[in-house]
């Protein structure tokens, strides 16, 4: 049982190592000077959103971008009410979700395809609030590379509680894996909310032709079937200034199946990399609860346990604090107890996703 424990926490802390390689060979990118040539389509997907639309829409008033060259495609997922768009210098168009498979977000920006005249879209969602030079950095990263699709990052406005505090630590966790994979030049992971890409390369892939029956994973496995077939032409913007910035959810049950959700597309991806990855994330997060349970029992020396968890605490913390003074320069709070927390509730989640069901925007999804 030691022997089994302590071969997962090696090659555990071998894979979080790798990734703080790759994270430090991913260099910040800072804007220049250069005049914005690059034009844009927003897509928001959105459904139920009208407390949050607004202000999504007012930091795109505020984008230090010249409102000639960029358009914002609003997708309605059959929101309960209306939401009516005006008073706007940029273009703003509002479109009804066509649903042709299991996927409500994937059809949202199928459907904005259609109304798409620029050559890049940009993609985020209706609960985020980007920052002003957001547009600008990605044009003057476009301009200076030879890129058909560029991934950006997301962290979450938190609130001083203790669910905000746990929600940070995981995101900034994916975060770090995120930018981490493309520096190993293993990109299987990103974030929709902060994501672009050529509206040609959207075409060359046959958009989501082949995993349309899973109902999330708009990002990943569009990211996962442009770098198998063009590497070198997906990027990470790893830049401070075009960082967008969303809402954590609002409880426990929320990020619960928020977090189902994102871990059901796992058996699917079509990066091995990724597979493999996420199956030594798993166990070694198991292995911490075993360790944990057996301890108690006596099953275990408790001496021992304290050492597993000491390792995996100090691999997790060098992830978790470079990729969070990239993220927001603050100190990482509830840090302790999240970190004795999460590995229960990741692995929780993790076995949930084999069978569970879930909710999202109040409908119900399968397996």
């Amino acid at each position: 049982m030691i022997l089994g424990l302590f071969l997962i926490l090696i090659i555990y802390i071998g894979s979080i190592g790798m990734l703080i390689y790759g994270f430090s060979k991913v260099k910040k990118y800072q804007k220049t000077d250069l005049k914005p040539q690059t034009s844009f389509t927003i897509i928001v997907p959105f459904r139920n959103e009208a407390e949050n639309l607004p202000k999504l829409l007012q930091s795109f008033s505020e984008l230090n971008y010249p409102d000639d060259l960029f358009e914002v495609v609003l997708v309605d997922d059959n929101s309960k009410e209306k939401f009516q768009v005006s008073g706007f210098k940029f273009q703003v168009s509002l479109v009804d979700n066509i649903r042709i498979s299991n996927s409500p977000k994937k059809d949202a920006i199928s459907t904005a395809m259609q109304h798409v005249k620029t050559n890049w879209v940009i993609t985020t969602d209706a609960d985020c609030i980007v920052p002003e030079n957001w547009l600008l950095t990605f044009d003057n990263y476009i301009q200076q590379n030879d890129v058909s699709m560029l991934a950006g990052a997301v962290t979450y406005k938190c609130e001083n509680s203790f669910l905000d505090h746990f929600q940070q630590l995981d995101l900034t966790s994916l975060q770090g894996a995120t930018i981490g994979s493309f520096g190993l030049q293993k990109a299987f992971m990103c974030n929709g909310a902060n994501f672009a890409y050529k509206k040609s390369l959207f075409e060359k892939l046959n958009g989501f032709d082949g995993n349309n029956k899973i109902a999330s994973g708009d990002d990943v496995f569009l990211l996962q079937k442009a770098a198998s077939l063009f590497a070198d032409k997906v990027h990470y913007l790893k830049s401070e200034e075009a960082i967008v910035v969303t809402k954590p959810t609002e409880n426990w049950k929320s990020l619960f199946y928020q977090r189902v959700r994102w871990a059901a597309k796992t058996s699917s991806y079509q990066s091995g990399f990724g597979k493999v990855l996420g199956l030594i994330v798993f166990f070694g997060n198991l292995s911490f609860v075993v360790g944990f349970l057996f301890s108690v029992f006596a099953i275990l020396p408790y001496p021992f346990f304290v050492m597993f968890a000491f390792l995996k605490f100090t691999v997790d913390f060098v992830l978790l604090y470079i990729t969070n003074q990239f993220l927001t320069k603050n100190r990482i709070k509830s840090l302790l107890l999240s970190s004795l927390l999460y590995p229960f509730f990741s692995s929780t989640v993790a076995l949930y996703s084999l069978f569970g069901s879930y909710e999202w925007k109040g409908r119900k999804f399968g397996k």
